[in-house]
């Protein structure tokens, strides 16, 4: 579960400004704030199958977003070779300015 979460708050990350405000509002209830979806109902005077019925709709939407434009993918693949990178310049023992570059690209993301 916590996996899942992780991944979902991830995509959101990514493609949340393609999301309605009603969906960024559950989204941002049920997953950042770890509102029950029985909370969430009855703040937006809906029902919790409603609720739910969103969340499921807007977890498959950053699915598909990330399906065809795989922004996360390729997001975790440059942070996986910037960290392999780093670590081969230590090994050979670079310069603190190769470091530096290093650090500065893996914070952009």
């Amino acid at each position: 579960m916590l996996e899942k979460t992780t991944r979902i708050n991830m995509l959101y990350d990514f493609y949340h400004l393609l999301l309605t405000d009603k969906q960024k509002d559950y989204m941002e209830l049920y997953y950042r704030e770890d509102y029950s979806l029985g909370e969430i109902a009855s703040e937006s005077n809906v029902s919790r199958q409603a609720v739910y019925d969103n969340i499921k709709r807007t977890e498959q939407l950053l699915e598909t977003y990330e399906e065809k434009l795989k922004l996360y993918s390729k997001f975790q693949q440059r942070q996986n070779l910037l960290t392999e990178l780093k670590e081969k310049s230590k090994q050979a023992k670079l310069s603190d300015q190769l470091a530096e570059i290093i650090d500065a690209l893996q914070k952009i993301d």
